[in-house]
């Protein structure tokens, strides 16, 4: 469809680390750090170009919600420190994305994931597709006709309801109940012990949802599963609370703002000359790139 609206939103975070580790150490001619910087513009393109965005915008952390820290105080307390010379590209991957015209959103106190879905749940009426690109398995809980997520590399099919299924087993509706049974390693939350994947999955296939599965958990009784569940019911609601997306934080940003617009050729010539990035500027030059 030729007038076809469609939002592609895109996790900070997880597009600058997945570059940085992508990519082969690079420095300008002064010896400032640059993989991350080009490894995130060629992947923005390539994103930009995979799913035909018109709207589009890059998501980044501003912070831990206090409710998470209060429920589990050692949330993502296991991950490791930003490297040095990833951190001194962020203000150089923040000058792009102004010169090229991209929205550049991070909401004070909020995680990108809860900010991403609250986006996507905000836009989705107006547009034919939202398109998320994260390697974050929370986001599959926001996934439906509309919002579907994508790879960060920009290659791979888009997930939709029946991808989430294929994918993991349940809905995009059955994702937080899921990973409130299984935890999340990466974000050091503790799951039940003896639930893994492919238990988390059977147990809702089987009874739907949470509730309908303590209701009948006597059906367990004698196996470790069970008394599993049991002994640990109070850490399955609290990890609900941990992983689902708050999708009421409000976002000055509205769709006008975030839509594809012309770069500021200028300001990027003169960055890409800065960074050391001859090619990206002959592209750059050619006008039929930003059509």
């Amino acid at each position: 469809m030729a007038d076809a609206r469609r939002l592609l939103l895109v996790d900070g975070f997880g597009l600058v680390y997945r570059a940085y580790f992508a990519m082969p150490a690079m420095s300008n001619r002064d010896g400032v750090p640059t993989n991350a910087v080009f490894g995130s513009i060629r992947m923005l393109q390539s994103l930009r170009e995979q799913w035909g965005a018109t709207h589009w915008a890059v998501v980044f952390d501003g912070g831990l919600p206090a409710e998470r820290t209060e429920l589990v105080e050692e949330y993502k307390a296991n991950r490791a420190t930003m490297p040095d010379e990833l951190r001194a590209q962020l203000p150089l991957i923040d000058d792009y994305l102004a010169a090229s015209g991209i929205t550049r959103i991070c909401v004070e106190g909020e995680e990108a994931d809860d900010v991403l879905a609250a986006i996507a749940g905000r836009e989705r009426s107006g547009m034919d597709a939202v398109y998320i690109a994260t390697s974050d398995k929370d986001l599959l809980q926001a996934v439906d006709d509309v919002v579907h997520v994508v790879p960060m590399s920009g290659k791979g099919a888009a997930l939709d309801p029946p991808g989430v299924v294929a994918k993991t087993g349940v809905r995009p509706d059955q994702i937080v109940p899921w990973l409130a049974l299984i935890g999340d390693a990466a974000d050091n939350i503790k799951g039940v012990p003896g639930v893994g994947k492919k238990t988390a999955t059977s147990l809702l296939q089987t009874y739907g949802s949470l509730e309908a599965l303590h209701a009948r958990l006597d059906e367990l009784a004698g196996k470790k599963v069970g008394q599993s569940l049991c002994e640990h019911w109070e850490r399955v609601e609290r990890n609900v609370k941990m992983v689902r997306l708050n999708l009421a934080i409000p976002c000055a940003e509205n769709v006008a703002a975030l839509a594809v617009a012309p770069p500021d050729v200028t300001a990027l010539l003169g960055l890409f000359d800065r960074l050391g990035f001859d090619r990206l500027a002959r592209d750059l030059r050619e006008p039929d790139l930003f059509g």
